[in-house]
């Protein structure tokens, strides 16, 4: 592991690296906005049928000022499911007889009335204006909604894909870059789009740019950093989304239409973009990919701004070739997918970590949908879904030093999944332990993604980092996208859902039990490191073998 040692000597954790972490996890924070944005952007307000009596001057001026809205609204809107006035229908011609307070409206008929043909009335007390009133998507047209939102997770996925692939063939800063430039232009744009279908293309393009910017920003956070640091550091960019949980519900608090908040949370990509040029691209990636010249210029970097500008000058080019000549030639081989499910010592990797991914994203929408059921304030949710995994992922940091990867990735997942199973057990009467119970199973999903990103990089070598990351986002990106329909077996049994819910993350965290430990080693630059590190193991566990030093794996 030869730049380890490269890396120890510029400097593994210093000036450079702090700087890089605020640079890096404060773009994060902005992106978790664009993840939960519909949740205030896309709300449903209240809305009734336009009707003339009430919206139209010209007929209220010959209506009797004796009668007030409340009587015009009795006579004009027929009372809905939940009693107050229908959202989708409205009556063909005034009832009057309803002015009678001996008359009801409780057994109107379908012929009397018509659906919205005029439009709506949307209630404005909440948010000046949302996607759905701009673009009526009510009644007939609201799986339109939720389609936006699916549209979002497809870009997210689809970009997973690409980046992953093109950072490891292009470089991280420069599918970085292009990403924090792509986010703020689509993000403009999508607040002046003129119609719902060209929103939903920049909202993909948005989610898109969104996986480039997560899975580069792990990367090149964990190849800058030495192995004891990596954890905090992972932390501290895991930190960033649970500080834009509380971003998001502050903003969208602040600004109440729609447009104005998707620019507000646009905007600041246009800075990330400048100034990521001044970010350094991998040098671990450089050096693998045969990029010398390149990644001795940021080694030297790097030390100069550690305060190590002397140990900088006396790295050449034949220092590095010399240091590094085992990882280069085994790093000039083609890496794709195919290797990662081919390879011996890998292809297990690859499986079980997609399925941790999946649990994850599978489960987080389970959750978020059922405390969205509690009809709590939205602005005061979002901010405690934040505050609730802030100490979760502190507590994470501090049990990966003691218990490992792997005993906390199971746990983590089979933890959240009992939580959502006790549910299924606990009446709907005794809101409290419901609410407890659903806060331990949410402090369990934010433990899995901590552990989970931290987990992937040392589990896969450089060459093929972000193809793993890319394809483990693809997964859990997946498991978003299957988990809201799993509601629909509801009609069933009203507990199938949570049981679903709370199997696959138990199922999936004891498979993570498959995978090995890889607390306190250095990261592996080469599928020839990921293979040797598999030989000291079954040596090491192997009667009659030689005695190796311990390596905990």
């Amino acid at each position: 592991m030869a730049f380890s040692e490269l890396l120890d000597q510029v400097g593994s954790l210093g000036r450079f690296q702090i700087l890089q972490t605020v640079a890096l996890v404060v773009p994060i924070m902005w992106v978790t906005t664009q993840s939960m944005l519909e949740n205030f952007s896309a709300a449903v307000p209240d809305h009734r049928c336009w009707v003339p009596l009430l919206d139209n001057n010209t007929a209220q001026a010959s209506v009797p000022e004796a009668l007030g809205p409340e009587a015009l609204l009795a006579i004009s809107i027929p009372p809905g499911p939940n009693q107050g006035p229908h959202q989708c229908r409205r009556f063909r011609q005034p009832q009057w007889q309803l002015l009678d307070p001996n008359v009801t409206a409780t057994n109107w008929s379908e012929a009397a009335t018509e659906p919205c043909l005029d439009g709506w009335v949307y209630d404005r007390s909440t948010f000046t204006s949302t996607v759905v009133a701009k673009w009526d998507l009510v009644c007939d047209s609201q799986a339109l909604r939720p389609m936006s939102q699916s549209i979002y997770l497809a870009g997210v996925l689809v970009g997973a894909a690409v980046c992953g692939y093109t950072s490891d063939r292009f470089g991280r800063r420069l599918v970085l870059t292009w990403s924090y430039l792509q986010l703020a232009v689509a993000g403009t744009v999508a607040a002046f789009a003129p119609a719902f279908p060209v929103y939903c293309l920049f909202r993909f393009l948005m989610a898109f740019a969104v996986a480039g910017v997560m899975m580069n920003t792990g990367t090149l956070l964990m190849e800058w950093t030495s192995a004891q640091a990596q954890p905090l550091v992972m932390t501290l960019n895991s930190l960033g989304f649970s500080f834009g949980q509380v971003l998001t519900g502050a903003v969208a608090y602040g600004v109440r239409d729609w447009a104005l908040l998707q620019l507000v949370v646009s905007a600041p990509f246009f800075l990330c973009f400048v100034y990521s040029w001044w970010l350094a691209e991998s040098a671990r990636w450089l050096l693998i990919t045969g990029g010398l010249d390149q990644g001795l210029q940021e080694l030297q970097r790097v030390a100069a701004i550690n305060g190590r500008r002397a140990t900088g000058d006396t790295l050449t080019t034949e220092v590095l070739l010399s240091a590094m000549q085992e990882e280069l030639s085994a790093g000039q081989s083609p890496a794709s997918l195919v290797t990662l499910l081919r390879t011996p010592g890998l292809h297990l990797r690859t499986c079980v970590s997609s399925l941790c991914w999946f649990a994850f994203g599978f489960t987080f929408y389970g959750l978020a949908l059922d405390l969205q059921a509690l009809g709590s304030d939205i602005f005061l949710l979002q901010v405690l879904i934040g505050v609730v995994d802030i100490p979760a992922k502190i507590g994470t940091l501090l049990l990966l030093r003691c218990l490992g990867r792997r005993p906390l990735q199971a746990a983590s997942l089979v933890l959240a999944g009992l939580c959502i199973l006790a549910n299924t057990l606990v009446p709907h009467e005794m809101g409290t332990l419901r609410s407890a119970l659903a806060v331990l199973g949410l402090g369990g999903v934010g433990a899995a993604f901590t552990c989970m990103t931290i987990y992937i990089a040392e589990l896969f070598p450089t060459v093929l980092r972000m193809t793993a990351v890319g394809l483990a986002q693809m997964a859990a990106r997946g498991g978003a996208i299957l988990g809201p329909p799993v509601w629909l077996l509801g009609i069933h049994g009203p507990s199938l859902p949570l049981l679903v819910y709370g199997t696959v993350p138990v199922l999936c965290g004891l498979a993570a039990l498959l995978l090995p430990e890889t607390q306190s080693l250095p990261l592996p630059d080469t599928i020839q490191d990921v293979q040797n590190q598999a030989l000291r193991k079954a040596a090491h566990r192997t009667p009659g073998c030689p005695v190796l030093k311990s390596t905990q794996f």
